[in-house]
């Protein structure tokens, strides 16, 4: 669907395109930090808790498909948002959107299989909570300094 939007940006010149990456970026690593209130769209329902104990990994397929289409998208961090609007905003670079897509929905299946593979799930549970802000943070700050990077060299 974003390599399909992302026609739309084609007048605008690379630039522009990039600084707007740029911006976005930074306006979700402000958000992480607690500085500017952003609701994030999504379909608020999450993977059934029985997906994932029938089958840990065709349910850790499933878990990473739902998500990655969009059927369930609770995400409460804003890197997913980044980079979509960096892909929407980039232009036509199919391969680019495919290896996206691909890798977010592999990084939403290790989330379920790491958490078996630890043993405790309860254990698990306490560890990310205690790094979570600490990871969706250092997710958005990588974004950026990423894009910056991306956008100095196009300019």
């Amino acid at each position: 669907m974003l390599g399909l939007l992302s026609g739309l940006s084609a007048p605008l010149p690379p630039p522009a395109r990039y600084a707007g990456i740029v911006a976005v970026a930074m306006l979700g690593l402000f958000r992480e930090l607690g500085l500017v209130p952003v609701r994030l769209p999504q379909n608020a329902r999450q993977v059934p808790q029985d997906v994932l104990q029938r089958n840990p990994r065709r349910g850790a397929l499933q878990f990473g498909f739902e998500l990655g289409t969009g059927v369930r998208t609770y995400v409460s961090a804003s890197a997913p948002y980044v980079l979509a609007a960096a892909l929407l905003l980039a232009g036509q670079h199919l391969t680019v959107a495919v290896l996206a897509g691909v890798g977010f929905g592999v990084g939403r299946a290790l989330t379920p299989l790491t958490r078996r593979a630890a043993g405790s799930g309860d254990r698990w549970d306490a560890d990310l909570r205690a790094r979570l802000r600490t990871i969706t943070v250092s997710g958005c700050a990588v974004l950026v300094v990423a894009f910056a990077l991306l956008a100095v060299r196009v300019w």
